[in-house]
């Protein structure tokens, strides 16, 4: 597996790990470290981690990486090394922008899996570096897109979040749907069923109606809306507390919002956890909430969130994004608003808070969902059929 960022911080990346080891595969790791003092060599849940050395100068160039070969030249090196020292069978890219320095590194063509963690072409657009003025001249989406349509026609084959992005990037490339699968964002069982509960998180909300946002905080996200829903909210909810786990450069943002909204006393910024934390934050929450913004990235990808509150029997309240609006119907673990909509968000939190009755169900189903249909070790068996085959 080649991933270009340090390890461990990617449920994704450890979860299909953890399903390919227990199907008897010896999985080796390539990841950076961001720091020159770093353990070079190490095992991790019995993945294989070997990280090397990446300087803050080369951790930007990779914004440029479909612009200019700096960052392909810095990485290829690195991976060949990688690659002959491990004596490594198959390859498995984590994502798109370290897939030409890899394809330039496989001398000896290796199978290889591209791993498309969501449709970064599109998402790129919303990126705070990409519309600066300096972004604007030297990143260019569109010269993602084209290496993401290059390298999935020359991947032996491609993982994909959703099966709505299977049929998005079967309009746009040319190959076999056989040749695509899908591997859905969810949890491992020990998430939900081997994990420390810290006290203090508990007793601090003990008082509060707990609507809970984990993840990041970017704007595409969606939280400007729900904080906008309480000034009207905090009197019909009085002990209402939008408890926010994440962080991104818009969070200055927020905060000037809920100073300019003056309903600071009914928000708690906890900051990034380590995901360690999440079940105390999980089990503290009466409605976990996934306010995303409609985009085409949004429409086909899932959310980590809707997973773990799902296995904690959280009932959510989502934004009718495709995605989201599929699985909370199939499910039926939770209630939908219009995208952006903020009468539309405060009508469905007023409804979910006056119908206990319906909480509870949510609750119910998010657990039997993940428990029968949507676990790491059910969701994987595509994933290991494509490299037992």
């Amino acid at each position: 597996m080649i991933l270009d960022t340090k390890f461990p911080i990617d449920p994704r990346v450890s979860n299909e790990a953890s399903a390919l080891i227990k199907k008897g595969h010896k999985v080796y790791l390539f990841c950076l470290s961001y720091k020159k003092k770093f353990i070079k060599e190490e095992t991790i849940n019995y993945i294989n981690v070997r990280r090397y050395y990446c300087s803050s100068i080369t951790y930007k160039l990779s914004a440029l990486a479909y612009s200019f070969p700096f960052y392909r030249l810095l990485m290829k090196n690195k991976i060949s090394h990688f690659l002959k020292k491990n004596r490594i069978e198959t390859i498995h890219i984590h994502d798109i922008q370290i897939a030409s320095a890899v394809f330039s590194a496989n001398k000896y063509n290796l199978p290889v899996s591209l791993d498309l963690h969501e449709n970064r072409p599109e998402i790129m657009k919303f990126y705070k570096h990409v519309n600066s003025l300096i972004g604007k001249i030297f990143i260019d989406p569109k010269k993602w897109k084209i290496a993401e349509e290059k390298y999935c026609n020359i991947s032996d084959n491609v993982v994909v979040v959703t099966n709505s992005a299977k049929k998005e990037l079967l309009k746009r490339v040319s190959i076999d749907p056989q040749k695509i699968i899908v591997f859905p964002n969810t949890v491992n069982k020990d998430f939900y069923t081997e994990y420390s509960i810290d006290k203090s998180i508990l007793n601090k909300f003990s008082d509060n109606f707990v609507l809970l946002y984990l993840g990041n905080t970017s704007e595409r996200r969606g939280l400007d809306l729900v904080m906008k829903s309480l000034p009207i909210i905090k009197d019909y909810i009085p002990n209402i507390k939008l408890v926010v786990v994440g962080s991104s450069s818009f969070d200055k943002s927020l905060l000037e919002l809920s100073r300019k909204l003056k309903v600071e006393r009914y928000i708690s910024f906890e900051g990034w956890k380590d995901e360690s934390y999440f079940p105390s934050y999980l089990s503290i929450a009466n409605i976990g909430i996934s306010p995303l913004k409609s985009n085409i990235h949004h429409d086909t990808t899932y959310a980590n969130k809707i997973f773990q509150y799902m296995s904690f029997g959280v009932p959510l309240l989502a934004s009718d994004v495709v995605s989201q609006e599929e699985i909370i119907t199939k499910f039926k673990v939770g209630e939908l608003f219009v995208s952006e909509n903020l009468e539309s968000f405060i009508n469905a939190l007023k409804n979910l808070y006056e119908n206990k009755d319906s909480l509870e169900y949510y609750s119910k189903n998010g657990r039997i969902a993940i428990e029968k249909y949507l676990n790491n070790d059910i969701v994987s068996k595509e994933l290991s059929f494509m490299y037992d085959k």
